[in-house]
């Protein structure tokens, strides 16, 4: 039986159904012997839908036709297909032509052109991917098709997790009621560019693509991709967001609808790293009065991916020296006479020394803490921002040790 994260919520969040979009799951054999492993969404007609993909160099055949297919025509409908248990990725010409083929039967099945299907593939990289067992079930797939089955599908698209990965909002413009619901999967290979994760965003607002694209990045880099767990970028990163114009909401250049949407992306980002391989320590890391964006980012991320720091963190070791390496390390612009460095409400070090109120016994207590906040003041200037990540333990290493096996 597999260990859910001690981070992980009490529960599945009842999702919102969304008008214009149904799901189903089938159990193809991809890997997982009698479990689902693959997920079908149908989109309806008028539906607008933008995409964010990993800037691996080695991007997988399902990314790159995503890629290629997104701003395209969807206007006879839509639907998404994801696998997990074999990544497509690295296949070659293989892999692009299982993507051709599951592509071209999905859109026979649901009746819309190929250029209207877009396909995820997570798991081992490397393997061929089994295309024919997922095309056997598109019949079982599409009969079953349903409104209220997105728990379901969070289910089917995971690898390591531990537990599916949901959040949903709803906002009223006008008076009118907006939904925003979406899943993700997500426990290793996490970095930035995006961070191995999958995540499908469905709502009912009416926006057009080039406004929900351009909305879908921007938020993107104030989520998804602040979040790390083992600083390595995959292959099959993916956000999907469909809006189906269904609730006859516009949307466009609506603030309370970006930060209703910023907000299920946020939730969902915090749900990945709560999932990290052998996670029991979820960390917010802020830095502050940098001397650029660039350079705040570079400390935040330097912490955030340290080895050394994380596992002082599992080992709930106050070390605050490995904040200092981190910073020292990072390539940004700092002062150690400036530095100050916090955990949680306490002031640890400041002016190139330990703080005279701070104890060790203070910072022993505070680690012990499921959810810890290490803030960083460089002194040097105002820019500031904040990542997420998780501790490294010895489960991290199980993991991916027999990933494989």
């Amino acid at each position: 039986m597999t260990h859910i994260s001690p981070l992980a919520p009490t529960n599945f969040p009842n999702l919102p159904v969304i008008d214009g979009v149904r799901f189903a799951t089938a159990a193809a054999g991809v890997k997982y012997p009698g479990r689902a492993d693959v997920m079908l969404a149908s989109i309806a007609p008028g539906a607008t839908i933008a995409g964010v993909f990993t800037r691996s160099a080695t991007r997988a055949a399902s990314v790159l036709d995503c890629q290629d297919k997104i701003g395209g025509d969807v206007s006879r409908g839509a639907a998404i297909l994801v696998n997990s248990g074999n990544a497509n990725a690295f296949t070659g010409a293989a892999g692009k032509a299982s993507v051709g083929r599951i592509c071209a039967a999905v859109a026979s099945q649901l009746n819309i052109p190929t250029n209207a299907v877009f396909t995820s593939s997570t798991g081992v990289i490397g393997e061929v991917l089994p295309d024919q067992r997922i095309r056997d079930c598109l019949d079982q797939l599409v009969a079953s098709l349903n409104l209220a089955a997105q728990e379901e599908a969070a289910l089917a698209i995971m690898t390591t997790d531990t537990f599916p990965k949901g959040a949903s909002k709803i906002l009223h413009i006008n008076g009118q009621p907006v939904t925003i619901s979406g899943f993700a999967k997500g426990s290793g290979m996490i970095a930035p560019d995006m961070a191995t994760m999958l995540v499908y965003i469905f709502t009912d607002a009416k926006i057009s693509q080039p406004e929900l694209q351009a909305t879908l990045g921007d938020l993107t880099s104030q989520t998804f991709n602040c979040i790390t767990v083992d600083s390595d970028t995959s292959t099959s990163d993916a956000l999907i967001c469909a809006a189906t114009g269904t609730s006859g909401v516009d949307v466009t250049e609506n603030l309370d609808f970006t930060e209703a949407l910023k907000q299920v992306m946020l939730d969902l980002a915090h749900q990945v790293v709560k999932d990290g391989e052998g996670a029991t320590k979820f960390v917010t890391v802020e830095v502050t009065s940098a001397r650029n964006d660039a350079d705040a980012r570079k400390v935040a991320m330097s912490i955030a991916n340290s080895p050394l720091v994380k596992t002082a963190i599992a080992g709930e070791d106050p070390n605050w020296g490995r904040i200092v390496m981190a910073v020292g390390k990072s390539g940004a612009e700092a002062d150690r006479d400036r530095l100050s460095i916090w955990f949680g409400p306490h002031l640890v070090a400041e002016n190139g020394w330990i703080a005279s109120s701070y104890t060790e016994e203070v910072g022993a207590s505070y680690m012990q803490q499921a959810e810890l906040h290490i803030r960083t003041d460089l002194g040097v200037g105002t820019a500031q921002t904040t990542v997420w990540t998780c501790d490294l333990t010895h489960g991290y290493i199980e993991i991916n040790a027999d990933y494989r096996s």
